[in-house]
């Protein structure tokens, strides 16, 4: 056996483990703060806040009495809070009548004995919370990017095979005798990429340091990559950002519609690349894959896909966003990502689109990987995606789940008392075997699709 063959493997098993560990668990952490913190201030007592599950590897107990602790399992977390028989907030009988009998005011600081306002915001909270990581995540990226200054102006060049007169700081006023429109105007913008003539070298009239020149450069949108998928064709075979695809099967193309056009007319079939990559021009082969694409009808439309993003020839010179533009950037891309979440679920169960768009945690593991190896902004940006999505799977009504207990709440509010002892144990069992039901079906997804 080829042990040193195996070490490149190996490590890469580390990285996305160790990747996967650290997204998980800044999720987890923020998701159980905010049960516990509410839950404080509503005056319920926690006895353990725990990241991790199995043996304890720390611990402290902090003037609150309180126990934090991290535990050798790093998939998950919980609190437990006075009164609690178990992590998933199950009712301790005896310690509930032990407490009725010795100190029956110290029962409005167990969950099960405080008011239900009380009870629903601490359960409330953890969601909440998760969302409230990913807006303050979202807004910072926005505020570190700003917002594209216009006129059009060049900020840093890519790396582009084509010679081009191009220069940082250049205004550029027209594209192939085509006039500029503001990024403000949608419509016109669209209008302007769609009427540029797809060819290698085009005329830019620009102005620098006060003087108008004409000056030439690559198609605006080279068939360039800025990104790439996880799990996708491209991070298989081995593309990275920086690199320029110049030719597919064999001929030349100048533009990322092109390109986009060869792997969408593929059928499945396999692609010869030709990639320029810090000056030399390699070879890869890959096999565009079917994927299922969210519309903003809702619907979906399935196309081949190699995984990659592109972008402009240079990325434009940016300015400050405000504060409340990028909370409000973080709000609508939060309120997106739930809506193509819950639009891709019933989709996947009216069967109007493969069920192997439901990742498990191999998936999700793999995920956290890639997008570590493509920055420290990707990765965290990720981060807030999935504590969006972990959010949002809490709030669903399941008993176990957040949502579940938020339905019991919703009944004791309607009918004056809460479900009877054994119809809680029946459905809280039913519960977590729906759980466990489907992280079996998508852990059966990342292994057989």
């Amino acid at each position: 056996m080829d042990f040193a063959g195996l070490i490149p493997q190996f490590g890469g098993f580390i990285y996305t483990l160790v990747a996967f560990v650290v997204a998980l668990s800044v999720i987890v952490a923020v998701h159980e703060y905010g049960h516990y913190i509410v839950g404080r201030w509503s005056g319920i007592h926690a006895e353990v806040f725990s990241l991790g599950f199995g043996p304890v590897l720390w611990s402290r107990i902090d003037k609150r009495g309180t126990r934090w602790q991290i535990a050798a399992l790093p998939f998950g977390g919980y609190v437990k809070f006075l009164g609690d028989a178990n992590a998933a907030s199950g009712v301790d009988s005896e310690t509930m009548a032990e407490l009725y009998r010795s100190d029956p005011d110290s029962l409005r600081h167990t969950m099960h004995g405080a008011p239900l306002w009380a009870r629903a915001a601490t359960v409330a909270a953890g969601p909440v919370f998760n969302f409230a990581l990913s807006i303050v995540v979202f807004a910072a990226v926005f505020m570190a990017q700003g917002v594209a200054r216009d006129p059009l102006t060049v900020g840093t060049l890519s790396p582009n095979p084509v010679v081009q007169g191009l220069q940082p700081g250049d205004e550029v006023a027209a594209i192939a005798g085509i006039a500029t429109p503001s990024f403000e105007d949608a419509a016109a913008w669209a209008a302007f990429t769609k009427n540029l003539p797809q060819q290698e070298l085009l005329d830019y009239d620009v102005v620098r340091d006060g003087s108008d020149m004409t000056v030439s450069g690559p198609y605006l949108f080279p068939p360039q990559v800025n990104r790439v998928a996880p799990r996708s064709a491209a991070i298989d075979a081995g593309l990275a950002p920086g690199d320029v695809i110049v030719a597919v099967n064999g001929e030349k193309i100048w533009s990322f519609d092109q390109l986009k056009g060869f792997v969408e007319s593929s059928d499945g079939k396999p692609l010869m690349l030709a990639v320029w990559r810090n000056g030399n021009v390699k070879d890869f082969t890959l096999v565009p894959r079917r994927t299922d694409e969210p519309q903003a009808d809702g619907g979906y439309v399935t196309h081949w896909r190699i995984g990659i993003v592109g972008g402009m020839a240079f990325d434009p010179a940016t300015e400050a966003s405000g504060p409340v533009e990028a909370v409000t950037g973080g709000v609508v891309q939060v309120f997106n990502i739930m809506k193509g979440s819950l639009s891709g679920l019933w989709h996947m169960i009216t069967g109007a689109i493969s069920s192997c768009n439901m990742s498990g945690p191999l998936g999700i593991a793999e995920t956290s990987g890639a997008m570590a190896s493509q920055g420290a902004q990707s990765f965290i940006w990720f981060i807030a995606v999935l504590s969006t999505a972990v959010g949002l799977l809490n709030l669903f009504p399941i008993p176990a789940l957040d949502g579940g207990h938020l339905v019991f709440y919703a009944y004791e509010l309607v009918t004056g008392k809460p479900p009877s002892d054994g119809a809680l144990r029946i459905l809280m069992t039913v519960g977590i075997a729906l759980i466990l039901s489907i992280m079996v079906f998508a852990l059966s997804n990342d292994i057989f699709c």
